[in-house]
């Protein structure tokens, strides 16, 4: 993997990551307020979490491609 791939990658989480925001504004406010107010270790947990699917996913692309 080269920075071209990280840069391509980065670009495609950051369109994903705006999707809901604008598509459906009012819907995604509550949201970001619940997640605002949740504790450290909760967001913590949350990051975790998405950084594990995320890794399964890439060794499940790279393991059936």
């Amino acid at each position: 993997m080269n920075w071209e791939d990280l840069a391509r990658a980065l670009g495609l989480v950051l369109v994903i990551e705006g999707l809901l925001p604008f598509a459906m504004p009012s819907r995604w406010r509550p949201v970001l307020l619940r997640i605002a107010s949740m504790d450290d270790r909760e967001m913590r947990l949350i990051g975790l979490m998405s950084m594990i699917i995320g890794l399964v996913m890439l060794q499940a692309l790279h393991f059936f491609a």
